[in-house]
């Protein structure tokens, strides 16, 4: 699944996007999907919109705690990386 590097770099687009913008909430096309194959299921990155009402095959950026959410089994859960054991 995503690396550390990945999740920083969607969360540095949204960031991006949000500045040039100007907008509360904004619902971008995913521009990753081809760059990262695991964000390939999700056609759109929603920027500050609410679970509760956001789509479930997107992503959803939240810049208040800058962490990044998917649907899953039922549930919104936060994307987090990868580990590695050494």
């Amino acid at each position: 699944m995503p690396s550390k590097n990945d999740i920083e770099e969607i969360i540095k687009w949204c960031e991006q996007k949000k500045a040039e913008e100007k907008r509360f909430v904004a619902v971008e096309k995913n521009p990753f999907r081809d760059k990262m194959a695991w964000t390939f299921r999700y056609p759109l990155i929603e920027i500050d919109r609410p679970t509760e009402v956001a789509h479930e095959s997107s992503l959803v950026y939240d810049s208040t705690t800058k962490t990044v959410w998917h649907f899953l089994n039922g549930n919104w859960r936060k994307v987090e990386p990868d580990f590695v054991v050494k």
